[in-house]
């Protein structure tokens, strides 16, 4: 299990790095910026890296709705979902500070402009109400977790499920970046919310419960529909 947890811990140490660390740096850095499509490309490119590094220790969830998810769908023990949950916030939470210190070297960062955080009304990149962003973080990890469920199946090809869900989280991130700023991730947005504060925490809760329902949707469905039976 110590293992297991350290995998977790780095494993989305790295995804929150690398994602949020191209959403603050890179994406509209002038002349260059990678934009909305190269911060979607970088959320899919740490989950695909990573599957293939700790898939094989952890399972690589690097995320608190995964977590819970595969619980609900028949996939992980129940006695293991908090100590996965609390190695991935103290991840998220790491890599937000790293990314904090780097990005404050640059005259004129405020942390205040949103740090990546995830948020709904006037905080949304796009201005959508509680209700669309709400509708939209359910709806994605529910994919999210369909297709994980699918990707891992046993009796899926082999060796390619790491390529699928890291695509799925790329395409998801395209769809959804202009309305919440694209969580379907507990511990993605808790890292960036605390360094925050204010408006990010008070809306953390909605980043915490929808993307945990769609998980068990998405995981529940697949187990119901597809699920292997004994």
């Amino acid at each position: 299990m110590p293992k297991r947890l350290g995998a977790e811990f780095f494993g989305t140490f790295w995804l929150v790095l690398g994602g949020c660390g191209a959403a603050v740096l890179a994406a509209a850095f002038p002349g260059l910026g990678i934009g909305l499509l190269g911060v979607a490309l970088a959320f899919g490119l740490t989950v695909l890296t990573m599957a293939f590094a700790i898939g094989h220790i952890s399972g690589c969830h690097l995320n608190p709705a995964v977590s819970i998810g595969l619980w609900a769908g028949g996939r992980f023990n129940a006695k293991e979902v908090i100590p996965y949950i609390v190695f991935q916030v103290l991840g998220a939470i790491a890599a937000a500070g790293i990314l904090y210190i780097i990005a404050s070297g640059k005259a004129g960062f405020d942390v205040s402009a949103g740090f990546a955080s995830n948020g709904y009304g006037a905080h949304s990149p796009g201005g959508y109400s509680l209700a669309a962003c709400l509708i939209t973080e359910v709806v994605m990890t529910f994919m999210f977790l369909l297709i994980i469920m699918g990707a891992t199946d046993e009796r899926a090809p082999k060796g390619l499920a790491p390529i699928a869900i890291g695509l799925c989280l790329t395409l998801i991130h395209l769809i959804s970046i202009p309305v919440t700023n694209t969580s379907v991730n507990p511990a993605r947005s808790t890292g960036p919310a605390l360094f925050v504060g204010g408006w990010a925490l008070s809306q953390l809760w909605l980043f915490w419960v929808a993307p945990i329902v769609g998980a068990i949707l998405g995981a529940g469905v697949y187990r119901v529909l597809w699920g292997k039976k004994e």
